[in-house]
């Protein structure tokens, strides 16, 4: 698969954004966490063995922990530095460092959308899950920072008569629900929740996205420096497309949910064609159905 971003460089913009960190910046990761919670609470059920997989804080552990859903939880990081205090695993990016039907439960916060290979890692994730173990992931997927990209797309070409991409290709929700099912999970689900932010400026939702250390890493980036000609007039397309009456600009995060479970015997199954004991014809002729 060829890549299309540099992890080397997304991992380098999340430690700074570690290091030098701005109150109020984690928002969309607390958010997706509050989610978490909500999502485990409708689950009637408690796993043994849950590990929380790349979500760069504490957050997933923590709403894990709290949801007294797990017995015991394992965070994984790429980088000890993301652990911090805190006791965890190492491992490489896009990696499962799990045995074979070890798991009871995976999550994955807000980082499968910078992974070069979301179908292997998913595979990884199913092949580490016991038997009707149960995998909750969310991404920033398609529709996220659209404003941005249209903004950025024809201030560039306005200006120098082409543009380089400089936001990340997202995947679309019903391409999730495919790759549920390519990895080999049973009753796959994949929803999307739109967050939408209001800005002052396209600059201040730059520097949040830089205080995320979500600024972009993409391989087929432009190497030609961003000058302040270029991001003036893209803010400025911005404001004329993308703004509300009090002229503060809106900023979308499309939260793109997946759950799937380990295959198991006692799973239910659909019917197979043919089988049904009733046609669906008859039941609409009954005037008693209606």
């Amino acid at each position: 698969m060829q890549p299309m971003l540099d992890t080397s460089l997304w991992l380098a913009h999340k430690r700074r954004a570690l290091t030098h960190p701005v109150a109020g910046a984690d928002f969309l990761m607390q958010r997706t966490a509050e989610d978490l919670a909500d999502r485990l609470g409708a689950v009637e059920r408690k796993f043994g063995k849950a590990a929380a997989l790349f979500c760069q804080t504490q957050a997933a552990t923590d709403t894990i922990t709290e949801s007294g859903k797990a017995g015991h939880v394992t965070r994984v990081e790429s980088d000890a530095v993301f652990l911090g205090d805190a006791t965890g695993q190492v491992a490489l990016p896009e990696t499962v460092p799990f045995e074979p039907e070890s798991l009871d439960l995976a999550v994955s916060l807000l980082s499968l959308q910078a992974m070069n290979d979301i179908p292997g890692m998913l595979i990884q994730i199913r092949r580490a899950l016991k038997p009707d173990g149960l995998f909750l992931g969310a991404f920033a997927g398609a529709g996220t920072l659209s404003e941005l990209r249209e903004s950025l797309l024809a201030a560039e070409t306005e200006i120098y008569g082409g543009a380089s991409p400089r936001v990340l290709p997202f995947t679309d929700v019903r391409d999730a629900g495919a790759l549920l099912q390519r990895a080999g999970f049973a009753l796959p689900v994949a929803d999307v929740e739109t967050v939408t932010v209001r800005y002052a400026t396209l600059f201040d939702l730059m520097a949040d996205l830089r205080a995320m250390g979500e600024t972009t890493a993409l391989l087929d980036r432009s190497r030609r420096p961003g000058t302040r000609r270029l991001f003036s007039r893209a803010a400025e397309i911005y404001a004329e497309r993308f703004s509300d009456a009090d002229g503060r600009i809106r900023a979308s995060f499309s939260i793109v949910w997946m759950s799937g479970w380990a295959p198991d015997a006692s799973q239910q199954k659909p019917l197979k064609p043919g089988t049904a004991k009733m046609s669906l014809a008859k039941i609409l002729e009954d005037p008693d159905r209606r």
